[in-house]
């Protein structure tokens, strides 16, 4: 049969038509780049995928709750919203917020349709994606949590129907703005794991005609590469470097980023607002803001092409009055929206779209000078500085964490005259640190030296003109 008319008849007997553009939204293309570095969209202007994780967005709120939570997210400069077709918690046997299951009788080659809107699961993950299109989000759409296709002797998703429940979804939903998201905290380290997963991602290919992303959320301390690096439905890697607040954990990313073939590398899932570190809430607390920002800045100068944020609450959609807590949240979800880490990732993405964005390379190596104890700079645990530059020696940042003296090769710059700023990464302001004639190395110290207080330094070749940081964007095309 001709493929165009089996799509046809797919949609026909399914019941399900794809949702369209809505609004005037036009269908946004996200591509990988040319270098295999970056993503992009628009005819190839940068994409920064910045997101937001809403694992529970579908299965726990009603419409209302739905639209607040995504205007918020969409105000802070939020590019993408990580969510969960069948849920975690219980998604596949617990209703959503108006008691619709997914599929009749746990099957997935049966989606639980009911003719008219509002109607049904799908109408209600159909509006949800649609309010996030409406406002510049692309989703990053999960097909289901690892728990369905990996735990236990008899899976929901399997061999023999997670190409189905693929086609399927991807069919609906293929004219949204979305990223597809394979895995759920689970590892394909079994073949007939890693058969259900390659299974899912052609359904997801044949289903939308190849027009969405691929990539795969592993478990904990794991990446995609580790197990479907050279597939070529795997259009980039996504790690998943943890609940921890220290660099060796965001090390990984850096790991991932020198791999061949070459792709774009993301942390899906990084330490979360509010969490208890490592899971360990009596021996070491909850995370603050400021261990957000050191696995953002970490991730993104270790070669990453965007980052991922996300709060204790919000993940779960955590409220006192209706839901049962998941290992301490320490807030309802209304609450966290207002955290101050979730303000402050924006200040990232202003920042690196100030420079050449398709140029810039990990160069801590390159240009930090380290010091003669290694420990105090580059530096270990929460204390690690970390650098990037682009591949045309035009300009450096360096990342650091505390405020402690370091050196910087800045001869890696081609100019001159060089002209630097320091950025502060909790409000986005910028203020110069001076213009200097260029030499081997100099040595800087933060403006708010000897607490854990972190800052970015900027230095450029003066002769660029390049904005004030993270005030403007560069042409980068």
């Amino acid at each position: 049969m001709n493929r165009k008319f089996w799509l046809i008849a797919c949609f026909i007997m399914s019941g399900c038509p794809s949702i369209l553009a809505t609004d005037g939204v036009p269908f946004d293309q996200i591509k990988v780049s040319a270098n295999h570095r970056f993503l992009t969209h628009q005819g190839g202007k940068p994409f920064f995928y910045l997101a937001d994780t809403a694992w529970e967005l579908f299965h726990k709120l009603d419409r209302e709750e739905a639209k607040l939570y995504l205007e918020d997210r969409a105000k802070k400069g939020f590019t993408v919203i990580q969510a969960v077709a069948i849920a975690e918690l219980d998604g596949i046997s617990t209703g959503n917020a108006y008691g619709h299951l997914p599929f009749e009788n746990q099957n997935p080659t049966k989606p639980a349709i009911k003719e008219g809107a509002e109607n049904d699961y799908w109408d209600h993950v159909d509006y949800i994606v649609q309010e996030a299109n409406r406002r510049g989000l692309v989703i990053g759409l999960l097909p289901t949590w690892g728990r369905y296709w990996h735990d236990g002797e008899n899976p929901v998703f399997n061999l023999s129907n997670a190409e189905t429940y693929g086609r399927w979804l991807a069919a609906r939903y293929r004219n949204a703005n979305l990223i597809w998201i394979l895995g759920g905290d689970r590892n394909a380290d079994r073949d007939d794991y890693k058969a259900t997963i390659r299974a899912m991602a052609k359904g997801l290919r044949e289903g939308d005609g190849g027009k969405h992303l691929i990539t795969y959320h592993p478990t904990g301390g794991a990446g995609s590469a580790d197990f479907f690096n050279g597939d070529k439905w795997l259009d980039f890697n996504m790690r998943q470097n943890g609940h921890n607040n220290d660099w060796f954990a965001y090390g990984k990313t850096y790991e991932d980023y020198k791999r061949m073939p070459a792709k774009p590398v993301i942390d899906g899932e990084p330490i979360y607002e509010d969490h208890p570190i490592a899971f360990r809430p009596n021996e070491r607390g909850h995370s603050l803001a400021a261990d957000c920002r050191r696995a953002l800045y970490w991730n993104l100068f270790g070669g990453a092409c965007g980052h991922t944020y996300g709060h204790h609450s919000i993940w779960q959609m955590y409220d006192h009055n209706k839901r049962s807590p998941i290992n301490v949240p320490l807030m309802d979800w209304q609450e966290a929206i207002l955290q101050p880490g979730s303000s402050q990732m924006v200040h990232a993405k202003r920042l690196l779209l100030s420079r050449p964005y398709f140029t810039r390379i990990p160069a801590t190596d390159q240009v930090l000078v380290p010091h003669e104890i290694n420990s105090a700079v580059p530096g270990r645990g929460e204390y690690r500085f970390a650098a990037t530059a682009d591949v045309d020696s035009t300009y450096i940042l360096v990342y650091a964490p505390v405020g402690r003296a370091f050196t910087v090769r800045t001869s890696y710059i081609k100019g001159h005259t060089l002209k630097a700023w320091w950025y502060d990464p909790r409000t986005g302001k910028a203020k110069s640190a001076g213009k200097f004639k260029n030499a081997e190395q100099r040595t800087f110290l933060s403006p708010t030296s000897g607490e854990l207080l972190d800052w970015i330094l900027v230095i450029d070749d003066a002769t660029k003109g390049y904005p004030k940081p993270g005030s403007k964007e560069f042409n980068n095309r």
